[in-house]
């Protein structure tokens, strides 16, 4: 028997169930926010995340699924979404156009680390990027987003925010961590000592308890911040409390990726074992410059799926549709023209072979509709249909004409 790979699994049955409701929810939230969906491709040039990600990054230094096809192209599986939907936001030219743009999406990501719970190496996420606003009100609209999709799905969270800077504040304050740092660096990992020289901010997210104990008199961000930094922030802080957010400040809170500035956010819950991120995002308004685009402020965010399955509270399913079945195998064909005219605006299900009225009824059981529809000799006979409401456990016969 072959089975799934190592990281990657099926879903299935009531899990897919929960999957396609977390999708429709959000989705559904999304378009009242004025986002509109866009697909983009599972496959992208590496040079993609390189540039955008960052190699000094875990996703582009160790966990991304990179290969070379057979047109000698260096391509990987998408570790991420937002890089993909820059690229094809300047593909399109976009960029160049006086539109505000936003966009939803969901899909699978790829990254090779090791399977645990709620982080699988195939995984699904479902996320939003805007473009065009430079406004910290739209930071607060976002974050008010996904604490509206958390509340409809009924999934408790704490939410962390933070500010990354920008170009007049980052280097001055780098130059200050990386002096702090270099005293500290033999009580630091291995990482950590690798990350003062590529990316010394990324230091702060060590998960190593041993550093994060040294690391807790580091020079923090958040002092460091220029006006308009500190302006805005100051300014979410109080959108988010006028609001009734709950919020704590995390000055370590500095995401996994390159490409963030200014506000940071991560929602995380303490539901599924260790207090571990759910949701996460920021502003990256150099990005799109970045990989060639006209200059463009932007803001986005991503939800992971599967991490959050378990703890969404399903709705009570309600009967829905017809079933139908027949008694007699003559039955049957007159069953299949029925099920075609109703199919155009009901779900129908069909019971090919002819049963008794106890399996039927087992059938009907299991396919949970609103209605049982069934055609024995009598009805046949007649023409005929014997129709129970199975909400209102009504019975009556109708002509199948009035059907």
């Amino acid at each position: 028997m072959i089975n799934p790979l190592r990281g990657m699994k099926d879903l299935t049955f009531e899990e897919s169930q929960r999957f396609e409701h977390i999708v429709n929810m959000a989705s559904t939230i999304a378009k009242r926010y004025g986002y509109g969906y866009i697909e983009t491709p599972i496959l992208e040039e590496t040079a993609l995340f390189k540039r955008s990600v960052g190699e000094s990054s875990d996703i582009v230094g160790k966990e991304m699924y990179q290969f070379i096809d057979k047109g000698d192209n260096d391509v990987c599986m998408r570790p991420e979404g937002t890089a993909g939907v820059v690229r094809a936001f300047i593909s399109a030219k976009l960029d160049r156009q006086p539109v505000k743009q936003k966009f939803f999406y969901y899909g699978p990501m790829f990254r090779y680390e090791k399977p645990q719970k709620g982080r699988l190496r195939e995984f699904h996420q479902f996320g939003c990027e805007s473009f065009g606003e430079a406004s910290v009100y739209e930071d607060f609209t976002m974050i008010t987003m996904i604490s509206q999709i958390f509340d409809a799905l009924g999934i408790g969270y704490e939410l962390k925010i933070n500010s990354l800077g920008c170009v007049e504040c980052m280097p001055p304050y780098r130059q200050n961590l990386v002096s702090f740092l270099s005293e500290i660096n033999n009580e630091l990992c291995e990482d950590c000592n690798r990350r003062i020289v590529t990316n010394p901010i990324r230091v702060l997210d060590c998960k190593n308890e041993k550093c994060q104990f040294h690391l807790v008199t580091s020079p923090k961000l958040l002092n460091n911040l220029c006006e308009c930094c500190d302006s805005d922030f100051i300014e979410l802080n109080k959108l988010l409390t006028k609001a009734g957010i709950k919020y704590t400040i995390d000055t370590n809170l500095v995401r996994g990726l390159d490409y963030y500035n200014k506000t940071a956010f991560e929602f995380v819950s303490n539901e599924i074992g260790a207090q571990s991120a759910i949701a996460g995002g920021g502003r990256y308004d150099k990005l799109v410059e970045f990989l060639d685009g006209k200059p463009t402020p932007a803001i986005g965010f991503a939800l992971g799926i599967e991490r959050i399955m378990e703890l969404v509270k399903m709705p009570e399913i309600k009967r829905e549709g017809y079933y139908m079945g027949a008694m007699v195998p003559e039955a049957i064909p007159a069953l299949m023209t029925l099920a075609a005219r109703k199919r155009l605006t009901d779900k129908v299900t069909v019971e090919f072979s002819s049963k008794g009225f106890k399996s039927h009824m087992k059938g009907v059981d299991k396919a949970y509709p609103q209605y049982a529809v069934l055609i024995g000799e009598d009805e046949l006979k007649n023409g005929t249909l014997w129709v129970k409401n199975l909400e209102t456990n009504e019975e009556r016969t109708i002509a199948i004409d009035e059907f």
